[in-house]
């Protein structure tokens, strides 16, 4: 057994230094492909994208670059602490040493994973803080003041507890009351929860953080209700969100499932699109509904989700796998918290090497939205409307082609105009 935990932490080892260097190297190549191409305008957009424009974008990409290779660092150092240094087990150790026992069996398991999800916020928070208030401010974006940020802080925290001690208690007890097929009766309930999830957030979490207003410009209203009956989708309603007390950065979006369904745009995106094309920005978003776009990606984490926990299954079994990380368990009593908290720590490092597939999924799916906005509503409002949220948001017009097949989940300006602009049947 001492052989295969031996293995183990090589493996872990291995995977883990691969994955910081290929960040490293697709990092750098952004980095230099953007800097390279900082002070021209690619001819294709120099018509209605400034050269001023342009180098904001590209210095805004540099920057979260740069900064992303700090979190990298931090975040590795921050993992090996955890695990291999003894992070985790130290913190199990105290605590099943403390009276905390005493007030029943599930107490220190919540209590371990409630103390590393502390710990955890505490350590990401002066990342999120310069992320925010020095570089979001830097370029323009950040509207918030601390005040609310503090507040958000505090909202989060509170419905994280609200919901997170429950559900994550509800997963424990079936670890250890379900017999040997806990993990597909631990799936089930954590299925339903993300359903429940989808439905709950539009009416009840998401206004707790934001202003959600009903659409009251009555010629757009009309636009757009008369776009929704035309591609046969209903929604509960249509809103317009407080976006710009947090940021300038502008979205809309479909949220909610079944009947609480509702469309949501945020009140930069209103002021920075014309009706056309706010009309083509949401006939995109219909266009992931027509092509079930929506489905696909629940019934792909239904089924990502169920490899999972019967991998978790397997895995909490084994004595290697936690001794491979650092963990002294006691295998005579219950370690699920244990298992948990592992599992969700090294998942991570094996599925980034399979990200590309699912960016590339994610890429067809825009695509394929972007034709269905094209035949619904004219084309050239959807490329207008996709050239000013690219500028106001400073979205890089030209990333680098391997960078993008890691991390963009949506293709580029340049790949999506051209796609639009070809003949019909052009693009494959």
């Amino acid at each position: 057994m001492r052989d295969y935990s031996l293995i183990f932490t090589a493996v872990f080892t291995a995977v883990l230094v691969l994955g910081v260097l290929l960040k490293l190297y697709l990092a750098s190549r952004q980095m230099r492909h953007v800097a390279a191409h900082r002070d021209i305008v690619p001819a294709a957009f120099a018509a209605t994208i400034s050269l001023d424009s342009h180098r904001k974008a590209a210095d805004y990409t540099i920057t979260k670059a740069r900064f992303g290779l700090l979190e990298l660092a931090f975040g590795t150092a921050v993992l090996l602490g955890w695990t291999l240094l003894g992070g985790i087990d130290m913190l199990n150790q105290a605590l099943v040493g403390s009276s905390l026992g005493s007030y029943g069996a599930m107490v220190v398991p919540l209590a371990l994973l409630a103390a590393f999800g502390l710990i955890s916020g505490v350590l990401d928070l002066p990342f999120t803080l310069y992320s925010t208030f020095v570089i979001e401010e830097r370029f323009g974006f950040n509207k918030m003041t601390f005040r609310l940020w503090l507040g958000d802080l505090l909202k989060s925290t509170v419905v994280g507890v609200l919901i997170g001690l429950p559900v994550v208690a509800l997963m424990l007890w079936i670890m250890g009351s379900a017999g040997r097929w806990w993990w597909l009766w631990a799936w089930a309930a954590w299925m339903g929860f993300n359903l429940l999830i989808l439905v709950l957030y539009p009416t009840v979490i998401a206004p707790l953080f934001n202003k959600f207003q009903p659409l009251e410009d009555e010629t757009l209203k009309a636009r757009v209700t008369a776009l929704m009956a035309r591609c046969g989708f209903a929604a509960k309603g249509l809103f317009v969100m407080d976006g710009s007390k947090r940021s300038a950065h502008a979205n809309a979006y479909f949220t909610g499932f079944g009947a609480s369904k509702r469309v949501v745009f945020y009140d930069t995106l209103l002021k920075q699109l014309n009706p056309g094309e706010v009309d083509a920005v949401l006939a995109h978003e219909l266009g992931h509904f027509k092509h079930k776009h929506i489905v696909k990606r629940i019934v792909s984490m239904f089924a990502m989700s169920l490899a999972g926990f019967a991998l978790l299954g397997r895995l909490s079994t084994q004595v290697w796998f936690y001794t491979g990380l650092g963990v002294r368990p006691n295998m005579a009593a219950s370690n699920d918290a244990l298992a948990l908290l592992l599992f969700m720590l090294v998942v991570p490092l094996f599925s980034f090497f399979v990200s590309p597939l699912f960016a590339l999924f994610s890429r067809k799916h825009e695509f394929e939205a972007d034709a269905y906005a094209v035949a619904q509503t004219d084309g050239r409002d959807l490329q207008s409307a996709l050239l000013k949220l690219y500028q106001d948001n400073a979205s890089t017009l030209t990333p680098d082609p391997v960078f993008v097949k890691f991390y963009y989940s949506h293709p580029p300006a340049s790949e999506r105009l051209a796609r639009m602009s070809a003949p019909a049947g052009a693009a494959a």
